[in-house]
């Protein structure tokens, strides 16, 4: 097992070395590692904005353009763990500044990129840089700040985790409008150039020693079986789920899968990761909450673009821009939630999030309205956001103090990963169940339509606009049908979210993370944890949580 340093000398690098956190350098070190993360995670969904551009510059297929955007995600999911090991070991300030260089050289080579496999093969080195920023950022707050700071820094990470996506799109959309698409790399290359400058001056050095070798066949087990997975959850819908390719990807996810617990399980103490730490409260609760709230968050965001641009009429900057609220919201209750856990505890917040995500999917499939446009949407959004934040902050800070600080950065990853699963499986089941409710409602609102106009609009909501344009007296028939089945689809997707959410909630306070006895957080009079969560624990072991219910 690793050696740890104590939260103490980590405070103290930050501080000088008196011991002491010194206040000013530790904001400059969140905002490094925080504008460092924005560029990760504003790359994974600022493609999404100008796939039409893509496919017409490079002449390829939508296939095509989806691995673009998807090779990015796929890489950076695979690699996040070993990455997150080596960081561990090696140091996280270096791994940090390579990635960031390897980051943006991959993007500026990107926006220039001639032809889409160069881009491609771009977008997989900057999946590459990413693996090996995301995991670091987490495990620099952790091992740098100390305990009565860090569960407010890991607020504002996890603010930036959830809600830097949908910014990312907002801002992507509006370069899209403005300039060109390949514009797009100028954002995430900004932001790495602040980043870098800030991570060289501030941001401290921490590593751990390990008397044990570094466990590569987990890492390539692990690196096999995750790109199996998501692979599975990206290209099913798409190339059908019992396509060959699929079920090859699925086939050998759950064997890396089964082959990684396996082996981990021998290693032991030796191990990337200790399988047997899931036995405990916080890193499952934790994991499981990460899970279903990422992937509830990415399949509204699947829903909420049909219905802003194909069913209200919107643009694509407009439509991005109407997601901000919840954005807005889920970052501000982040920030907010460790208070509320020093004060309640981790799980009693987790809770509170959780059924407000919930009642947020409940108000949107009750009052979704293709007459009543935004105003219909708007509270199930803002309860949405509100309660995504307070559950995700929480449960980072379960996960991250039930590993020991020498493997904060396998922490971070863990929770790293754990997220770009959780989104994947939301968009491939929320996206889905969208579909077959829309397909299932449209066959009866399409009586004497043409057949071939019939046939393209049961394809989608985008398809039957496209299609009414021919159809002459028709036209206004198919796109009201289509309408009034992406609203069905829609209520459908959402109440089965909202069950979802609901079987979390039973669980979370059933077996969520125990409340931590109270520690005097900065600020908040003294009561409280910071987190809900014990620190990370010292060479013994991982964290346990308190007996205390």
């Amino acid at each position: 097992m690793s050696t740890n340093r104590p939260a103490q000398k980590a405070a103290a690098v930050a501080g000088g070395g008196d011991g002491a956190p010194d206040a000013r350098r530790l904001r400059t070190v969140l905002i490094a590692v925080s504008v460092a993360l924005m560029a990760v995670i504003a790359s994974v969904s600022g493609l999404n904005v100008a796939q039409t551009h893509m496919a017409v510059e490079f002449g390829v297929s939508h296939d095509t353009v989806l691995w673009i955007i998807n090779v990015y995600t796929l890489v950076l999911a695979a690699l996040l763990l070993p990455l997150g090991a080596i960081g561990d070991r090696l140091g996280r300030k270096p791994m940090l500044i390579a990635g960031l260089g390897v980051f943006g050289v991959a993007n500026v080579a990107a926006g220039l990129a001639p032809t889409a496999e160069a881009i491609i093969a771009a977008r997989a080195a900057g999946g590459v840089g990413a693996a090996m920023i995301m995991p670091i950022t987490l495990a620099v707050i952790t091992s740098t700040f100390p305990e009565e700071q860090r569960g407010k820094a890991i607020g504002v990470w996890t603010g930036v985790a959830g809600g830097g996506g949908i910014l990312g799109m907002f801002l992507s959309a509006l370069l899209v409008d403005v300039a060109d698409w390949r514009g797009l790399f100028v954002l995430p290359v900004a932001l790495v150039i602040v980043a870098l400058g800030m991570a060289l001056k501030s941001v401290p050095d921490s590593r751990e020693r390990s008397a044990h070798p570094f466990d590569t066949i987990g890492a390539l087990l692990s690196t096999v079986a995750v790109v199996g997975l998501i692979f599975v959850l990206q290209e099913g819908p798409e190339r059908g789920w019992t396509a060959p390719a699929t079920l090859i990807g699925l086939a050998a996810g759950l064997t890396a899968g089964t082959g990684f617990v396996a082996w981990e399980s021998h290693r032991r103490e030796a191990s990337l990761l200790d399988v047997r730490l899931f036995r405990e409260r916080g890193l499952a609760g934790g994991s499981i909450t990460l899970l279903v709230v990422f992937g509830v968050q990415a399949g509204i965001a699947v829903v909420l673009f049909p219905f802003f641009q194909a069913v209200l009429g919107w643009s694509g900057l407009l439509s991005t821009a109407a997601l901000m609220p919840m954005a807005l919201m889920m970052m501000a209750t982040s920030g907010l939630a460790p208070r509320l856990a020093a004060r309640i505890g981790s799980r009693s917040t987790m809770a509170a999030g959780i059924a407000l995500a919930g009642a947020g999917l409940a108000l949107m499939a009750l009052l979704v309205s293709a007459d009543g446009g935004y105003p219909t949407v708007l509270p199930g959004m803002l309860a949405m956001g509100i309660g995504m934040g307070l559950s995700m902050t929480p449960s980072t800070v379960a996960i991250t103090g039930s590993l020991p600080r020498g493997k904060q950065g396998v922490a971070s990853a863990l929770n790293d990963i754990t997220r770009e699963f959780g989104t994947a499986l939301g968009v491939a089941m929320l996206g889905a169940l969208l579909s077959a409710g829309y397909r299932s409602s449209i066959d009866d609102r399409l009586h004497g339509v043409p057949h071939q106009a019939a046939d393209t609009a049961r394809k989608g909501i985008a398809n039957a606009v496209e299609a009414s344009g021919g159809t002459g007296p028709h036209a206004q028939q198919i796109v009201h049908a289509a309408q009034q089945s992406f609203v069905d689809g829609w209520q459908q997707a959402m109440w089965a979210g909202a069950a979802v959410m609901g079987a979390l909630l039973v669980y979370i306070s059933l077996r969520g993370p125990r409340n931590a006895a109270p520690v005097a957080v900065d600020g908040a009079d003294g009561a409280g944890s910071s987190s809900g969560s014990p620190p990370p624990s010292g060479a013994g072991g991982p964290a346990r949580a308190a007996l205390s219910p």
